[in-house]
């Protein structure tokens, strides 16, 4: 078996070719050919039709597009893009992010997680299948069937005999999460199972208590033996995996775990980071126009609504306060897309205070006075206003829920913007004008 192509050997022509036809009805995406070696082999050879290899080319495209989407998610990145370019190139954007090595290592792994069982060890007495003999034979190379020889290099080094079968993967897992060890003893990284894992798990550890597992982080070939501890009891849908050094590498385990291995191996061909020059001009106008809008609006309402008019410039700008406080608490990148949303919750927010002082004019008019004038401008509005931003905030959750990268940011900030349009323009502003 080679990377792109199957060759089987048959002591005859015409077993060959009825493997053909077999071959032919199981494996449609391939195309086989029997080559005759000598006299005494007849050679079966099959390979991936041009179409099958493409297929499944863009399909772990799409999956290693899903999976960076899940890890960078879980680094914290804000407003990232993840974007397939071409037929073999993935274009990642990480804006903000301060540790760019970090990022690098966690998006680029390829690793499988497995659980395995020990079938021979020569350190703990105490555990089932301690054969010292057996891993002696083993690094000599003379190993039993369907196992394979494995070095744990953490804590204690010691040679392993493990199976090549494994009991679960990192398929099954729905949750991981990383925390300190109660006993003081590094890090551990809490598990819980789904259905069909933990099924699996209970029924081959009721009957191996005693016996060691391995935990293995399978990478580009390369084994690396996480842990092998002794299974103390049966195990469920949840237990620990321990023998991480600290926090940090059981939480990069744990996103690992969590976000799922990558379809394909990926190598970083170009890396670039944008300098302040090209951002700070885009955020520069950005700003100017939310501050020439600001100003435009608040123009108007002061010569169009006279004090009222000013008593709504005055709350529009502890809106937008307010607003940039809350970006702020929560430690959000500003970009453009956000700075078109401060921009858009500007209108929304003065459109409350206009229909409030519309409201009032028309209570004025009908010769009310002044304070009942207000009272009621400020009830009748509450209704229409409350409507109007709740229907713009379904449409902002939706935005929230269903999108991504830039949208997602965007969404973010109209959705805050609402929130605080409706307090700046119907609590704050009736406080001015009592």
């Amino acid at each position: 078996v080679s990377a792109d192509r199957i060759d089987v050997r048959f002591r005859d022509a015409a077993s060959a070719e009825a493997a053909k036809n077999t071959a032919s009805d199981v494996a449609p995406e391939m195309t086989w050919q029997v080559l005759p070696q000598d006299d005494q082999t007849t050679l079966l050879a099959g390979t991936l039709k041009p179409a099958a290899v493409q297929s499944i080319q863009q399909e772990a495209l799409r999956q290693n597009v899903v999976t960076l989407s899940n890890r960078v998610n879980n680094l914290g990145v804000a407003e990232p893009v993840i974007q397939q370019q071409g037929n073999d190139r993935i274009v990642v954007q990480l804006p903000g992010v301060q540790d760019v090595a970090k990022a690098k290592t966690i998006i680029g792994r390829t690793a499988t997680l497995e659980f395995r069982m020990v079938e021979a060890h020569a350190a703990d007495p105490n555990a089932r299948d301690y054969d010292p003999q057996k891993i002696a034979d083993a690094r000599n190379g003379i190993l039993p069937p369907n196992t394979q020889v494995l070095q744990v290099k953490r804590d204690r080094p010691e040679t392993l005999l493990v199976a090549r079968q494994p009991i679960i993967t990192g398929e099954n897992l729905t949750s991981a999460t990383a925390d300190q060890d109660s006993e003081g003893r590094g890090a551990i990284v809490n598990v819980v199972l789904d259905s069909a894992g933990a099924s699996i798990m209970k029924s081959v550890t009721r009957d191996s208590v005693k016996r060691r597992m391995a935990v293995l982080l399978i990478e580009k070939g390369v084994v690396e033996v996480l842990t092998a501890p002794t299974i103390q009891s049966e195990l469920g849908n949840r237990f620990q995996i321990s023998g991480m050094v600290n926090l940090q590498e059981a939480s990069d385990l744990a996103l690992l775990m969590r976000s799922g291995s990558l379809a394909a191996p990926m190598e970083i061909i170009e890396e670039r980071t944008v300098g302040p020059s090209l951002g700070k001009e885009n955020i520069a106008q950005g700003f100017h126009s939310v501050l020439w809008g600001f100003a435009a609006i608040a123009v108007f309402m002061c010569l169009y609504y006279m004090l009222f008019g000013v008593f709504s410039s005055i709350a529009l700008a502890i809106n937008v306060l307010l607003l940039i406080a809350l970006l702020s608490m929560l430690q959000a990148t500003l970009t453009l897309p956000g700075i078109a949303a401060i921009a858009l919750a500007l209108g929304m927010a003065i459109d409350s205070n206009v229909l409030i002082n519309e409201r009032i004019r028309e209570e004025l008019r009908n010769g009310s006075s002044p304070q009942t004038a207000i009272s009621v401008g400020y009830e009748r509005a509450w209704a229409t206003i409350l409507d109007s931003n709740v229907t713009t905030l379904i449409a902002g959750v939706a935005l929230l829920a269903f999108g991504s990268g830039p949208v997602r940011g965007f969404a973010v900030v109209h959705c805050l913007g609402i929130l605080t349009s409706m307090f700046s323009a119907v609590f704050f502003s009736r406080g001015l004008v009592n």
